[in-house]
């Protein structure tokens, strides 16, 4: 049943973070570029099975939408992609890269790149039940397993169950010392071992992540890889993603203006209030849309100091671009 060609293209996607990019940070997202690959933030096979919300919910202008899933019992994990692909999702891609303890306990994350098998066993499962592209993303290693032999065992394995991308994040993730934060930023990043996985495994997709920040570095990169996934750049300085789809995916549409975005998360937040939703769970995401701007700082503070008490304005986000307008005209 499963398809061997996505019909998505990943030159370029925005990184999976837990409490960041929710259905609101990607509607936000998906306005600054059409091209770009946005991802859920994890969400585990229990939520999906057992939560009483809807942790699948996104909006139609979403796709390319990938879901990233946390699990590793093949049963639950093929259930879960069923339900996935049913809601519309274009792909699905397994978590092996997070290290935080609650993930360990799990047993999913990246204490899984110590059970390759495992983790082949979960896509072969999921392929079996769906024909949407079933993903992995992992680290460059775990605690001592630090050499391209560990990496290269780890990928083999879950290439031959059928996986044909691998989005690797360049670092290794020490499960023992270190906290999540630590280990976004301390183990060093190694781009070469991302870049020798790609000569090694030619006809696989491989996308590189990790302490990107420029629409510059992601072309460099793609010199050596198929993709590049920007995090943590993109969500404190979310216009960068306007350059994308000229810059990366070789489109001619003129980029979109903060103003245009204003206007559009303004009609978003009509629907959504409409719906229930609390003004800043949506204005959140927005605070770097003027970084580096003039400006910049009266938007950040404008929207902080509002939000709580406009909970149910709409117009919040033009509001905030009129005191910017204001002040750099002063």
């Amino acid at each position: 049943m499963y398809s061997h060609s996505s019909s998505i293209d990943h030159r370029l996607s925005v990184a999976p973070m837990l409490d960041w990019t929710d259905r609101h940070c990607r509607y936000f997202l998906r306005l600054l570029s059409k091209h770009t690959v946005l991802y859920t933030e994890m969400v585990t096979t229990g939520a999906i099975i057992y939560g009483k919300g809807d942790y699948l919910g996104f909006h139609p202008q979403e796709h390319p939408v990938v879901l990233q899933l946390g699990g590793s019992n093949a049963a639950d994990m093929a259930r879960c992609a069923e339900i996935a692909q049913s809601k519309g999702y274009d792909e699905i891609n397994i978590n092996v890269g997070c290290p935080s303890d609650r993930v360990k306990n799990g047993s999913f994350g990246a204490c899984l790149m110590a059970e390759p098998n495992v983790v082949a066993e979960c896509v072969t499962a999921m392929q079996n039940m769906v024909d949407i592209p079933i993903t992995v993303k992992c680290r460059i290693g775990i605690d001592d397993m630090d050499d391209d032999k560990g990496l290269t065992d780890f990928v083999m394995p879950i290439v031959d169950s059928g996986c044909e991308h691998f989005v690797v994040h360049a670092r290794k993730a020490w499960l023992k010392g270190l906290s999540p934060k630590e280990n976004r930023e301390i183990p060093p990043l190694n781009y070469e071992r991302v870049y020798n996985l790609k000569a090694q495994f030619p006809d696989i997709h491989i996308s590189i992540n990790g302490g990107i920040k420029s629409i510059e570095q992601a072309k460099a990169h793609l010199q050596y890889v198929d993709g590049v996934m920007i995090g943590r750049e993109v969500y404190s300085n979310p216009y960068i993603l306007s350059e994308v789809d000229s810059a990366i995916f070789s489109r001619t549409d003129m980029p979109i203006s903060r103003l245009e975005v204003v206007q559009s998360m303004t009609a978003y937040m009509k629907e959504q209030i409409a719906n229930g939703s609390k003004a800043w769970h949506i204005a959140r995401h927005t605070l770097g849309l003027f970084q580096s701007q003039p400006g910049g700082k009266i938007w950040r503070r404008f929207l902080s100091q509002n939000a709580p008490k406009e909970k149910e304005n709409p117009y919040l986000l033009e509001m905030a671009y009129e005191a910017v307008e204001q002040a750099v005209k002063n």
